[in-house]
């Protein structure tokens, strides 16, 4: 059950970072056209760290249910 949590939630904050992400984005390019090649570099640096959230979650997840080092 702890599991399937830390998953959900690690997917939920992502799903949300990545909307604002998206938003502030389109927000700043609208704003400031010619910086647009910036931003989107530095756009999809972030975008990349921030889906590195769920597979870690997924990952302590599934470490819990196959090795769980609490029984013993």
């Amino acid at each position: 059950m702890a599991s399937a949590i830390l998953i959900a939630f690690g997917a939920l904050g992502t799903a949300i970072g990545f909307g604002l992400l998206g938003g502030r984005f389109l927000e700043a390019v609208a704003r400031q056209p010619e910086l647009a090649p910036q931003l989107q570099t530095r756009m999809f640096l972030i975008a990349g760290l921030l889906d590195a959230v769920p597979m870690i979650g997924v990952g302590i997840g599934l470490f819990f249910i196959f090795a769980n080092p609490f029984v013993g």
